[in-house]
């Protein structure tokens, strides 16, 4: 089976993260975090900046590593590395997507996640937890 291997950033501002949904290929109108492929030679967050300044015109801040996810696919088996992040520009611009939300935790279901991302999404539904039972007020703190 192909192997893929992707980096994803799950951007937080306050208490929402940012998603995009794909504009093309079989998984079209899908729901994803941001991200892609990596390239010889990249580190894990290397390929984050590169593929957030190509997806979305955007300079972010790779803060901390949240997980990996594998997944089979029908075509191919997926590994993405995944890490919280945060803007550093506030203009964002889809060069990629049709569509982007910036999502709180009571809208996470709001969208159609592609089956890999919904692992994230229920890492990121913990971490909403942790952080308000530790008594943090928004994502972005804990």
């Amino acid at each position: 089976m192909k192997q893929i291997e992707v980096v994803a950033a799950i951007i937080r501002k306050g208490d929402k993260i940012f998603a995009t949904q794909r504009g093309y290929g079989e998984w079209k109108d899908w729901w994803e975090f941001p991200g892609g492929k990596m390239e010889a030679g990249e580190t894990p967050e290397e390929a984050l900046v590169r593929e957030i300044r190509e997806e979305l015109s955007a300079e972010i801040s790779v803060d901390e590593y949240l997980c990996t996810v594998e997944y089979d696919y029908p075509k191919f088996h997926l590994t993405m590395y995944c890490y919280l992040c945060s803007l550093l520009t506030e203009a964002l611009h889809l060069n990629e997507h049709e569509a982007a939300k910036w999502l709180a935790k009571d809208e996470l279901d709001s969208v159609k996640w592609l089956p890999a991302d919904v692992i994230v999404v229920d890492k990121i539904r913990c971490m909403y937890e942790s952080a308000t039972a530790n008594g943090f007020t928004s994502f972005a703190e804990a």
